[in-house]
């Protein structure tokens, strides 16, 4: 799972800003007055040593009602959610009351805290931080978001608060393979899983948003461990509005990291809306091996099946690697069968594969269908090894590899999963061009050269 970092402090002290350092994007509205942030915003964290989610939250203040009483209830919300808090200060305003009621109630929550004094450009960083040390929450950290300054040093802090990629990794190893349930509302997720365990373990309820939270469910079948991740329903950006629904968006993407196969679950009475081609494209951009569950199948007439296949293969064109699975969860049809897709799914995903059998296919590929000429010179594929599992990582060395175009490289992924057997899981191609031994030497002659040059000039006449 990845880890969530949450910005919270009063209003205008710089955690927009922050937050758009951190996610390397201008996703947060930057103003220099109070109040600008009314939601949580949530974002990928590019800044660091490993890859996290990092909340912007309003800023807390001391009223009681209205607007900015929502603010505060969406970030505290945020506080109980986060694994780790940045706490952040004006180094320009000093301490306040305000900072001090914050500061009481994150000791509370019993989580790890950083506090980051911001707006310190321009200061003496240890006068701008001496006031702050009497919060309690330990060495403050002085930083100027808008300048990028002390920034890195702020989030490695953070960071190292929590548990180590080792340690996550060791927990994932024990929970055999983890498979993500992810879906629109009141698609049938939770149906599912309680079909899948047998029993009432999750509640199922005939209303979208049932499920607020990432619900690990361990379980073993047919001596093969499984860990079972029901998420809640995704819904359009737009129609996202309760406080505690826009953090089961971001329990859903972390499902999808912190799994290795990812089941979406689509709704065949209602067809296959643009919400499930997002869901399907977020699935694979993390490159986790998709299994496609079509479910409330049963009852469809062969008009309406007919559809939805078709449907399938003009709004998931992207997705076509995936498996697809026709069901149904409350009848338990076609359910038995999703785990041999599932186990194919996951050992296509993490296979170890050959050089030697790589570079055959690669040859093969290449024999059959050669790249394009770029500029009178044809583009050179010389040889294949495997980068990386989970998805399959093929990197491929030659020249010009920089210039091989988007349909050839789908033609050589193609290839590469026929070839392989490789099924549910995307693939990703990683082009090397290796150095030119004659790039620095110019017009330079070779020895043969250079010994004919020489005798043509002993014969040349002075003048």
């Amino acid at each position: 799972m990845l880890s969530v970092i949450s910005l919270v402090g009063r209003p205008n002290v710089g955690k927009s800003t922050l937050f758009n350092v951190l996610t390397g994007t201008r996703d947060a509205l930057v103003a220099d007055f109070p109040g600008l942030t009314r939601d949580r915003k949530y974002g990928e964290g590019r800044l660091g040593s490993r890859p996290y989610l990092v909340v912007d939250t309003g800023g807390l203040s001391d009223e009681g009602e209205g607007i900015e009483a929502l603010m505060a209830r969406q970030a505290w919300q945020a506080v109980e959610e986060a694994d780790a808090i940045i706490f952040l200060v004006d180094a320009r305003d000093g301490l306040t009351g305000a900072d001090q009621d914050i500061s009481d109630r994150l000791r509370r929550a019993g989580k790890p805290v950083v506090l980051a004094v911001n707006k310190t450009d321009g200061l003496n960083p240890d006068l701008a931080t001496a006031d702050f040390f009497g919060l309690g929450l330990g060495q403050p950290h002085a930083l100027s978001a808008a300048h990028r300054q002390g920034v890195r040093s702020l989030i490695d802090e953070a960071l190292n608060s929590l548990p180590s990629p080792d340690e996550i990794a060791a927990e994932d190893v024990d929970s055999g393979i983890r498979i993500a349930l992810i879906g629109r509302p009141n698609v049938g997720k939770s149906t599912l899983a309680n079909c899948i365990l047998g029993e009432e373990r999750v509640l199922a309820f005939d209303q979208p948003g049932t499920t607020r939270d990432s619900i690990f469910l361990p379980f073993t079948r047919d001596g093969t461990r499984y860990t079972l991740i029901d998420t809640a329903g995704v819904r359009r950006r737009s129609r996202v509005k309760g406080a505690v629904e826009k953090f089961s968006v971001i329990k859903a993407l972390q499902a999808m990291q912190a799994a290795q196969v990812t089941l979406l679950i689509l709704d065949a009475q209602e067809g296959i809306t643009d919400q499930d081609a997002t869901l399907a494209g977020y699935a694979a951009e993390a490159g986790r091996a998709l299994l496609i569950a079509v479910n409330k199948w049963d009852g469809l007439s062969e008009h309406a099946r007919a559809r939805v296949k078709q449907e399938l293969e003009r709004k998931l064109p992207f997705a076509g690697f995936a498996e697809v699975r026709y069901i149904s969860a409350l009848h338990g049809s076609g359910v038995g069968e999703l785990f041999a897709c599932l186990q194919r799914c996951h050992a296509s995903a993490t296979r170890n594969i050959p050089t030697a059998e790589l570079n055959r296919v690669l040859e093969q590929a290449v024999h059959a269908h050669p790249p394009p000429l770029v500029r009178g010179r044809r583009i050179k594929l010389r040889y294949a090894h495997q980068g990386g599992r989970n998805p399959p990582v093929i990197v491929i060395h030659g020249n010009q590899t920089e210039r091989l175009p988007d349909p050839y490289r789908r033609y050589l992924e193609n290839t590469f999963r026929r070839a392989l057997a490789l099924v549910g899981t995307p693939i990703r191609l990683e082009l090397k061009t290796g150095e030119n031994p004659f790039k620095d030497k110019g017009n330079r002659l070779t020895p043969r050269q250079q010994r004919h040059r020489n005798r043509l000039l002993r014969h040349v006449k002075r003048p």
